[in-house]
């Protein structure tokens, strides 16, 4: 996770955005090398190669509906995506998200950032700022300090590991 001071890149996704199209199918017997390559390929396709890290991606409600598959979210972490800031998340993605330690930002009112502007996050508070037109403070709901340990740690699996090495 980036420092809050960072400013990050938005890419913006519609509403229901599904886990097969973060994660197609038809890639899924191939490695998280070869499906992060086709992540968003339906919806925006040069998303996988020009998203740079510590960009974020919004999206309108539901996003990571569908199946409960992990490798959604890894695409999107192992493309450097800082956070997804959306109105509302699948319950399973959700869960997958932070255990793959994707930041997600829950904010009701994500549809006002616009395609390429620069925020800066602060998730411990719930505030998102803008540089952008329009209110230049969101609030989205803060994210509770395990979950940002997590995300801090690279995933669920390296919080464990930290534990049991201390």
């Amino acid at each position: 996770m980036s420092d809050q001071a960072d400013t990050h890149r938005v890419w913006r996704v519609g509403a229901d955005i599904d886990t097969d199209a973060l994660a197609p199918g038809a890639y899924m017997k191939f490695g998280i090398e070869e499906i992060m390559r086709h992540c968003l390929q339906r919806v925006r396709p040069e998303f996988a190669g020009q998203v740079r890290p510590g960009d974020v991606l919004v999206a309108g409600p539901n996003f990571g509906i569908g199946s409960s598959r992990e490798q959604a979210a890894l695409a999107l972490a192992r493309l450097g995506v800082a956070a997804v800031i959306a109105p509302s998340f699948n319950g399973l993605f959700f869960r997958n998200a932070f255990n793959v330690g994707l930041l997600l930002l829950t904010c009701a009112r994500a549809e006002v950032m616009a395609e390429g502007e620069c925020i800066r996050l602060d998730p411990a508070s719930g505030r998102i700022s803008r540089t952008g037109p329009g209110p230049s403070e969101l609030a989205c709901e803060p994210v509770p300090p395990f979950l940002l340990d997590m995300v801090r740690a690279g995933g669920l699996l390296n919080v464990l590991k930290q534990r049991h090495t201390s």
